[in-house]
Formats: structure tokens, C-alpha cells, sequence
């Protein structure tokens, strides 16, 4: 990563709006469910599974999260009537556990009431620490009344994570094991990058073996991807027994070489109309994209006038 790519990444905010959508679709599918599932049967093509969600979160009103759950019966239709080798992702906070916990476990029963009409799957996502507990509590609560096609995440980069792990193995979950994205106190979470890998593989060292549990292990660094295939022939683990998954736009030849070495692998495909906030933060993450806007404007500057809206 270049000196120039690194400066203008950590000053994406301050770009204009067109220039960041010009390579929105790195990192989004589209803004309709058309263009989400029609991406979905590309990836599927290239033998990946996929994951669809709906961008948006920290919503306002009630109305809002019931508006984002009745998005979410379409999504599921639609991969059904596709074909479409995919599951869903909802975030908490998007259906309205800001608001109230109840909203939000309301919502999250009346998608993973299609999704078992459908024979599909559910993930609940994890925001920020504030929303943690009552996620967990949340998914507790589903999987003990036999929701077991919902899944949750856990976040490698909070310490306590394991702790959570060994807490809810007795549910036989399938979990999402990612770093985490949200900036955390020290006390709450690793700060470091060799921490928060450390954290991984050991929470990877105790999950893969155990078939108590479903991971998907959600990592686009060398190191973990190392890590954990070193664990997976360690513990004589087949394919179907886990799942790589990457963020659609980001590193797609460590997806290829994965695919290549015979892991299944699936995409996070995210779509609507809430792209900016999300497009911005994947820029700063991979800032050689931030450098390749920033030198085509400089070779033809009409771009910050004209082209798509």
C-alpha cells in the first residue's frame, strides 16, 4: 500500500459523493433487489454462496424496522424464486433494537418464520458493544424454541468473545467469526492487530474441532486465512463442516485461490439505497481503490461533473 493510496484513503470523507459511487459497485451490488439477486447468480456461477443484506442501520421510528423486516420476506422470496444459492443478513439495530429489544426480536421471528417456510437461513449480525448482550439474548431465546436456522456473530476483536462462545455452545450454533469493525474502549476489546488475530485463531482452535458448532470464518487477512487452514487439516475437517467468507469487491483472488483449494466460500452481497457510509468505510479499509479514483479524475477531471448519479 502506497504513501499516495494511504493519503487519500484517510481523506475519503472529504471526497465528493459522485467520486466515491464510481466504485460503490466494488463493494455493493446495486441499490435494488434485482441488481442484488442478479450479482448473487454471478457469484453462484463462480461457484460461491452468497449472503444478501440490506443496507442500513440505527433506524428511528418503529415504522422503519418493520419496513426493514418486510424488505428482508422479499429478500427471501426472491432467493427462492431465483434459485439463488444464498441466505439472509440483518443488522439488530436495522430492525429495532435501538428502539426497543421486543421490536427487535418481533422482526427477527417474522423473518425466520419465511426463512423456515422456505427451508432458507437467517444471520443476526453484531453491532457495538452497547447491543451485545441483548443480541445474544435474542438469539438464545430463538434457538432454544427450535430456530435452529438462525445464525449470530461474534467479533474476535472483544475479549470476551470465548467466554461467549463457551457460553452458548450448548445451543449448537452456527456462528460468523469476524475481527469486528466498531472502534471499542481497551478494556472491552483488543486494540492491536496481532491481538485481535490472536484472539481469532484461538477462538478458531476451540470451535472448528468441536462439531457443536457451524463457523463461518470471515477473514480477508493472510495470517487468519493460514491460521485457519492449518487448523482445518489439523482437525481433519471436509468442507461442509465450514465456510470461508469475504465481503463482495474485497481481495477476490484470495476468494479464487480459496475456491482453488476446495473450501466453499461465500460472499456478503449488501444492496440499497444506504450505500455512501458503508462504500466510505470499505475505501479507508482498502485504500488502492481510494488511489485509482482519486488518478482517473486527475486524467479526465469531467468525472466530478458528470456520470451517474
Amino acid at each position: 500500500m502506497g504513501f499516495f493510496d494511504r493519503t487519500v484513503a484517510g481523506s475519503v470523507k472529504f471526497m465528493p459523493k459522485a467520486l466515491v459511487r464510481k466504485v460503490a459497485m466494488h463493494y455493493v451490488a446495486g441499490e435494488t433487489l434485482e441488481d442484488a439477486i442478479e450479482q448473487s447468480r454471478q457469484l453462484n456461477e463462480a461457484g460461491c454462496m452468497v449472503t444478501i443484506d440490506l443496507l442500513g442501520e440505527a433506524i428511528e421510528t418503529e415504522d422503519e424496522a418493520n419496513a426493514s423486516a418486510d424488505t428482508y420476506l422479499k429478500v427471501l422470496d426472491a432467493i427462492d424464486g431465483a434459485g439463488v444459492d444464498g441466505n439472509v443478513s440483518i443488522k439488530p439495530t436495522h430492525f429495532g433494537l435501538s428502539i426497543r429489544r421486543e421490536l427487535f426480536e418481533a422482526n427477527v421471528r417474522r423473518v425466520a418464520d419465511r426463512a423456515r417456510e422456505l427451508g432458507n437461513f437467517v444471520r443476526i449480525d453484531m453491532e457495538d458493544t452497547p447491543y451485545t448482550d441483548d443480541t445474544l439474548a435474542v438469539f438464545r431465546a430463538l434457538r432454544e424454541e427450535g430456530y435452529d436456522h438462525v445464525g449470530t456473530v461474534l467479533q474476535t476483536m472483544l475479549r470476551r468473545t470465548l467466554d461467549d462462545v463457551k457460553a452458548l455452545e450448548d445451543l449448537s450454533p452456527s456462528f460468523r467469526i469476524c475481527k469486528g469493525v466498531y472502534r471499542e474502549p481497551e478494556e472491552l476489546a483488543w486494540q492491536e492487530y496481532d491481538e485481535v488475530n490472536g484472539s481469532f485463531l484461538e477462538i478458531l482452535d476451540y470451535t472448528l474441532p468441536r462439531r457443536a458448532f457451524y463457523i463461518g470464518i470471515a477473514t480477508h487477512d493472510d495470517p487468519v486465512v493460514e491460521g485457519a487452514e492449518k487448523l482445518i487439516a489439523e482437525h481433519g475437517l471436509t468442507p461442509d463442516q465450514y465456510e470461508f467468507q469475504m465481503l463482495l469487491g474485497v481481495r477476490p483472488e484470495v476468494r479464487d485461490a480459496l475456491l482453488e483449494r476446495g473450501h466453499r466460500v461465500r460472499i456478503y452481497v449488501p444492496f440499497g439505497t444506504s450505500w455512501y457510509a458503508y462504500c466510505v468505510r470499505r475505501l479507508k479499509e482498502n485504500p488502492k481503490y481510494a488511489g485509482y479514483i482519486t488518478k482517473d479524475v486527475l486524467r479526465n477531471p469531467t468525472m466530478l461533473f458528470g456520470g451517474k448519479k
